[in-house]
Order: C-alpha cells, then structure tokens, then sequence
C-alpha cells in the first residue's frame, strides 16, 4: 500500500473517523512499529511535516532515519538510459533500491520546481521512488500534491464543523515569491470527497488550478462573494498555472481581513502554514479566535499516523 493522493483513501469520512480516534489515544498502538524503520528523505525544507511525521512514527513505535538531500545526499538522476557525465552522482534505480533495504516505509517531500509544468506534473521523484522502491511510499508533499495535509485538513473540518453542509471557500491569496500547487490541489480533490460540504473556490481570473483537478468546482472571481456565509475559509497562494511558476498577481486586495471575515458566517479561517503574515492574512485574523491553523497543524500528526498505521497493517 502507498499513500501518494488523497485519492487512495477509500473512505474519507471512515479515515477521519479512524483518526480522531487515534487522537484521543495515540499510544493504543505503540508495538504495531515495533522493529520497523521509517525512512524520510527531504529534497525540500520542512517544520510541520517532519516534526509531525516522526512523532506519529514514533506513536506506534517506530524508528525513524531521515535524510535531507538539500546537503546530505548524492544528486540524483532519475532520466531511464542517462548518460550521466555532468551533475548528477546517482541514478534513482540504485538509490531507491538501497534505501528499500534499510527502511520499511519511504517517506518523500520534494517540491514543484515551477519551470517545467510537464515534468513537475509527471511527479519525476515520487513516480521514481514508486517504480523502483520495494517497499511502500508516502507523499510528504511532492510537486502536485500533498495528501498528508489535505487528511489534517480533513480532520480539522470535522472537529469544527457547527451544521450539516457547511460552506467551505479556497482562497488564493498573494505572496511576494511562486509557490507550488500541491496543497491548494490536494485541498480541492479532497473537498470533491466530501459529501455534506458546499464548496467554492476564489481567485483572480488567470489563476485558475489545473482543470483535470478542478474539473466540476465552482469558481467564484470575486473573493468578497465567495465569502459570504461561509463557515470555513481556507486560504493558500499558488502562482500561475497557465502562465507556469509565475508572480502575475501579487493584489493586496486579496490578503484575508477582519473585514472580509466579517462576511462569513463566524468562519474558522484556516491554513497549512507557515503563513506570511499581513500578506496572505492579517495579523487580526491570524490571532483571532476563529483561527483554528494551530490546532490544523497538530492534526497533521494524526493524519500521518493513520497513513503509517494503515500500511503498517498490511505489511
């Protein structure tokens, strides 16, 4: 069993069930790990998801490696039949092999490198992992998805949730550099599972997220309409699609305000983190009590623990 998209939960709401009752006693199934070893490689940067993944390993008993090839690891080639005479010191065949016998499950995060669309949505090194690995992989966030978040995310919802079919809005917001789409895709196949939730997303004309992704979500280009009555806003930058890696955008009228949560229906404003603040949300509403990104955060421990329990089962 690999978890590389939120798509590969068969029942979202019996996952999210599953893991609030993880929550309530992460311990239960402290020897489920015994004597097995997670291994987490990082081609990008991370707080939450290495700090909450490796804490829900070690739930269930888990060791755990990590390994960051920011600094750490050979540069690796992952082209089938290179010739690899210039950067590149390893191939993904030998590298995925090898790690496959010093870890039971792989953990991967590695980003969108936002100039290439066709390449950062072939999944270059998850699709790498998967086809030479011998042992289950986990999407940590790569260039087009990020499960483990949009799970939490997920989680969260539940627990805050007030009425049945709550309004839920994904918000694009602005930010000074090009950011990935992979929690705002996520966010969104995630929401198409939900059965009981009205959904909508806003942005900017231009900004619009792969269509294979957002296939039949309403789109809604004006942020203070989307708002209204909503009861849980979800905001995110990702730079253009069409217009592949690009700042086109960079409107502060789109930064989420006391003033444009005043249109929800005491909405819990939510995001994956870290957030610039006073850019993509101010500081009022960041500090506010309808703010729920913290306790979003320390769900992505359970989301992640669910994700490991379950492959741990079927081992």
């Amino acid at each position: 069993m690999n978890y590389i998209s939120i798509k590969d939960i068969d029942s979202l709401s019996k996952w999210v069930k599953s893991a609030l009752k993880i929550k309530k006693n992460p311990l239960k199934n402290q020897k489920l790990g015994k004597n097995k070893t997670l291994g987490m490689l990082f081609f990008n940067p991370s707080l939450r998801t290495r700090l909450s993944t490796q804490k829900a390993a070690i739930n269930l008993g888990m060791n755990v490696m990590v390994m960051n090839f920011t600094n750490e690891g050979w540069t690796l080639e992952f082209e089938d039949g290179a010739i690899m005479n210039s950067g590149a010191s390893e191939h993904i065949k030998e590298a995925a092999e090898v790690v496959s016998q010093y870890c039971d499950i792989i953990a991967i995060r590695a980003f969108a490198g936002l100039v290439d669309k066709e390449k950062d949505y072939q999944e270059t090194v998850i699709s790498g992992f998967l086809k030479h690995a011998t042992v289950p992989i986990v999407n940590m966030e790569s260039a087009v998805r990020h499960p483990m978040q949009s799970l939490a995310d997920a989680i969260t919802m539940e627990e805050y949730k007030t009425k049945h079919k709550p309004k839920v809005v994904l918000s694009w917001a602005p930010h000074p550099k090009a950011l990935p789409q992979a929690v705002a895709n996520s966010f969104v196949e995630m929401m198409q599972m939900q059965k009981d939730m009205d959904f909508v997303i806003t942005h900017p004309e231009g900004y619009e997220l792969s269509p294979e992704i957002t296939k039949d979500c309403k789109i809604e280009y004006d942020q203070n309409k989307a708002f209204e009555n909503a009861d849980f806003v979800y905001v995110k930058n990702w730079s253009n699609f069409n217009d592949y890696g690009k700042v086109t955008n960079s409107d502060p009228n789109w930064t989420v305000t006391a003033e444009k949560m005043a249109l929800t229906n005491n909405g819990k404003f939510m995001h994956c983190l870290p957030v610039r603040r006073n850019v993509i949300v101010s500081d009022e509403v960041l500090d506010g009590e309808n703010s729920i990104v913290i306790e979003q955060a320390n769900n992505r421990t359970y989301s992640a623990q669910l994700v490991l329990q379950k492959i741990l089962k079927k081992m």
